[in-house]
């Protein structure tokens, strides 16, 4: 297997570690720590052997040698992937990397495979990340997929926070434990393209997943349909998405303000009088519910309690009763039936 060729190292790889600096700075700081210890600054990558996540582990070895493990997860859906894992930790093996093969069952009650494939995945590499000590974590989301997460999530009216697509930096999900674990995706500026010719050019050979074609999946679908569109600035779409990430950003901010500034406790509930506009009072009432409720509800449903609150309507919602009263809205839970 070749190494990086010349038209990506130095200038992939140290494109790639301004990357990850910007979403990770803690990481860079750690990794230049006179007598840190070579355990905390250790970057996990999720590497399913695809082109994208092969790129992933090439750039960031490259960037970060001798400070990256790798984990593959065996969803055990197709059978295949045993092999594929094993091909990973190969590859791993001749580059240095320390390799983990996580077999994970997933289990599909209510919802779609793909959702159940994912929730395994997760929990499965946050408990490698605990059990390894890992700093962060790394998956290999690109450009490509922020702009298919966008326009999947505008045709289905999405707000603002699911327009934003992923971030890139947050918490992996499914992790358990009192400090969230972090997830880190420092390629939301690079083209699939460009991460196919990194690894074409080291001489590996990726994996095809036949899922991404597969028409049963409305990301499947949907790409195909944006490969018949090269008018689409790919780019530019994800470039959207980062905006988008702003303004729920600011979103967030103003709803924080406003919930210290206009919630009150009231006996075992909650008072509202709200002050900013519609965006902001739907997310204080989002998380008014979810604070006395436990859980957090749907956003058609808090809409709907948000318009019926405005007609000066009682409403209720999940187990929660909602009043108006004089300048605001009174929340409390609903008295449990007799019976």
């Amino acid at each position: 297997m070749a190494s990086l060729s010349a038209d990506t190292t130095p200038e992939g790889a140290g494109r790639f570690a301004a990357d990850l600096a910007r979403v990770w700075p803690e990481g860079a700081v750690v990794g230049e720590r006179e007598g840190a210890s070579p355990q905390a600054g250790l970057l996990g990558l999720a590497v399913s052997g695809g082109p994208d996540s092969l790129a992933l582990l090439l750039l960031a070895h490259a960037a970060l040698p001798g400070r990256v493990e790798a984990a593959t997860v065996d969803h055990g859906l197709r059978p295949e992937s045993a092999a594929e894992a094993e091909g990973v930790a190969r590859i791993c093996d001749r580059l240095g990397v320390r390799h983990a093969t996580l077999s994970v069952s997933v289990q599909v009650d209510e919802g779609s495979l793909q959702s159940a494939a994912r929730d395994a995945r997760y929990a499965a590499l946050a408990g490698w990340m605990e059990t390894r000590s890992l700093a962060a974590l790394a998956t290999a989301h690109h450009a490509d997929d922020q702009a298919e997460t966008l326009l999947m999530r505008l045709n289905r009216a999405s707000g603002v926070a699911g327009l934003a697509g992923v971030r890139d930096r947050g918490a992996v999900p499914m992790a358990g434990g009192t400090q969230p674990a972090l997830l880190l995706r420092p390629l939301l500026g690079w083209r699939r393209s460009e991460l196919a010719g990194i690894v074409a050019a080291s001489g590996i050979a990726a994996v095809d997943d036949p899922s991404n074609a597969d028409d049963r999946f409305d990301r499947a679908r949907l790409r195909g349909q944006m490969a018949g569109a090269p008018w689409l600035d790919i780019a530019a779409i994800a470039r959207s998405a980062a905006h988008l990430a702003d303004a729920d950003a600011a979103l967030v901010w103003a709803a924080e303000r406003e919930w210290r500034e206009a919630v009150e406790k009231d006996g075992l509930g909650l008072t509202y009088r709200p002050r900013g506009p519609r965006a902001i009072a739907l997310r204080v009432l989002a998380r008014i519910v979810e604070t006395l409720d436990g859980e957090a509800p749907r956003g058609a449903a808090v809409a709907r309690l948000f318009d019926s609150l405005l007609a000066r309507q009682p409403a209720s919602i999940g187990g929660l009763v909602a009043r108006p009263l004089a300048g605001g809205w009174s929340f409390v839970k609903a008295p449990k039936r007799r019976g």
